[in-house]
């Protein structure tokens, strides 16, 4: 008997305050027609009520897949936990869900990545939620914000600091979700979902395990259905008796603004030489010596923000196979794309699920992670989840939290100050107006990385701008290496108000960074 259901019959299946995990990476894998199935019932009937959805990563985007702004509307959401959340420039509406966190009409949480798949695991497996060091000294730990987007959130905990075998714990009791929405390419009439147009698995089916655990509803999405029997057992990633209805959307996208590229889905391989450069100019050099922190056979983690132009820079290099990159969305290898399609990489080697990815990350296994900031404070800590004034230009937290937890060395890039008029030219970086304000701040609005939490566990950790090279000691930032063509006194002494010192033994960096030819990596 076939599982195909219409949409209608599928979402009205949806009883009201259910529990329900969502499989997606902002437009990667979003079961899209389903979530607006949702919407759209609760707007004819009224029904489903007062839901909670699980995000581990961000269910749309804002670029035309609306994820979860199809559900964001008072009385149909009640909660709200998510790795991420949709994203944009200032241009563009606020999102919906965005409205509903900072109306206070929503209990809103932003939860690291790889603590929601942990609690999926945990879920399913009916232990007694999870017990990690993840997101100690950080917003994630009660002692801050303890993961609450806002007050509303705040009444409600979900997370607790406790103490077991003589350290200090963060726990995370579970939320058990009764419905999952996940998405793969093809279904057969039984539901065996296989992903073969997919740029990743994500953590479907861990999500489904769960649902599945607990007697709940698993709701698939794919664009078409074949008969059972004629896919090949090793392609299916999520077996059909955890599937109960299977919704046909032939039309959905394979990620932001990309209706299909073989090559996002490892079917074919790009020329090394098809791919773009890094564009010349101040990122570049930026990009390049954060690329120096690097040596052949390395494995990397990647983060958004100048962090993505690393791997370019090897490809100018002519090496852009050298170091093994490692993403949450669970690609290995290959070539971490950019935009639209970041999250995605092409001429991958392997694509790990979600879940598995942030064991690893978790545990520290990697050799390096490039990681961008919007600011910085005289702690070493770092902000990357909240802008206060305009919320939704940052995504949240995302993987960031489980990745610094344990990396070993840490990489961040950004720029020194905002809106300052930079120059380059052959002899160097030249500030021509100060900016608006200094990233280098007093406190952070919010601490996505602590500084504190690094030093204990002797982190190595490097903060690269466009004026210098800082590390973080047991007195705060200190400058070591600066651009040529930056006076450290006027352009980072002063311009961070005294927040940054500059070492005396710091070195100018070389002219060869700055050059329209290729640096000599690896030589």
């Amino acid at each position: 008997m076939s599982k195909v259901h219409t949409l209608t019959d599928a979402v009205a299946r949806i009883p009201d305050h259910a529990v329900i995990t969502v499989s997606s990476s902002s437009a990667l894998g979003c079961p899209d027609l389903v979530l607006k199935g949702i919407g759209a019932r609760f707007e004819a009937q009224g029904h489903p009520r007062n839901i909670t959805t699980i995000h581990p990563i961000a269910a749309g985007d804002m670029y035309g897949v609306k994820g979860v702004d199809y559900i964001a509307k008072d009385g149909l959401l009640a909660r709200i936990l998510g790795g991420s959340y949709p994203s944009g420039p200032s241009s563009k509406p606020m999102p919906e869900i965005w409205k509903m966190i900072v109306e206070e009409r929503v209990a809103a949480y932003n939860v690291p990545s790889g603590i929601l798949f942990d609690m999926t695991r945990d879920a399913a497996a009916k232990r007694p939620g999870v017990l990690t060091k993840v997101g100690l000294e950080t917003f994630v730990d009660p002692k801050r914000q303890g993961c609450a987007m806002n007050e509303t959130g705040a009444a409600d905990p979900i997370v607790s600091r406790v103490e077991f075998a003589g350290e200090d714990w963060l726990h995370f009791p579970n939320i058990v979700p009764n419905v999952a929405i996940i998405r793969a390419t093809t279904a057969d009439e039984f539901g065996n979902l296989t992903y073969e147009h997919e740029g990743a698995y994500l953590g479907a089916l861990e999500q489904a395990i769960c649902v599945r655990n607990h007697g709940g509803l698993v709701i698939a999405q794919v664009s078409r259905v074949t008969r059972r029997g004629s896919l090949r057992p090793h392609d299916v990633r999520v077996p059909g008796h955890l599937v109960d209805m299977l919704v046909i959307d032939p039309d959905q996208k394979q990620t932001c603004e990309t209706p299909y590229d073989p090559a996002i889905s490892g079917q074919v391989t790009r020329p090394w030489e098809s791919f773009a450069l890094a564009e010349q100019g101040v990122e570049k050099v930026i990009a390049r010596r954060a690329a120096m922190e690097l040596a052949p056979g390395m494995t990397a983690n990647l983060g958004f923000g100048i962090s993505a132009m690393v791997p370019r820079i090897l490809l100018e290099e002519g090496q852009p196979e050298a170091v093994t990159w490692a993403i949450e969305q669970g690609a290995v290898g290959g070539m971490p794309l950019t935009g639209f399609a970041f999250g995605c990489a092409s001429n991958a080697d392997a694509f790990v699920p979600s879940p598995q990815q942030f064991i690893y990350f978790q545990g520290g296994g990697f050799d390096v992670s490039f990681l961008s900031f919007l600011e910085v404070d005289l702690d070493g800590n770092v902000n990357v989840s909240k802008l206060g004034k305009k919320p939704y230009l940052t995504a949240g937290c995302g993987g960031f939290v489980d990745i610094t937890s344990g990396a070993k060395k840490i990489v961040f890039s950004g720029w020194f100050e905002a809106g300052a008029q930079i120059e380059m030219d052959e002899s160097g970086i030249h500030v021509r107006s100060r900016g608006k304000f200094t990233k280098m701040v007093k406190e952070v609005e919010h601490v996505t990385f602590s500084g504190k939490r690094a030093r204990q566990l002797g982190q190595e950790v490097l903060y690269i701008t466009e004026r210098c090279v800082m590390r973080l000691d047991k007195d705060g930032l200190i400058a070591t290496e600066i651009m040529p063509g930056i006076d450290g006194q006027r352009d980072i002494v002063e311009a961070s108000q005294g927040r940054v010192r500059v070492a005396e033994d710091a070195i100018t960096l070389p002219l060869s960074l700055l050059s329209t030819d290729p640096m000599g990596w690896g030589a």
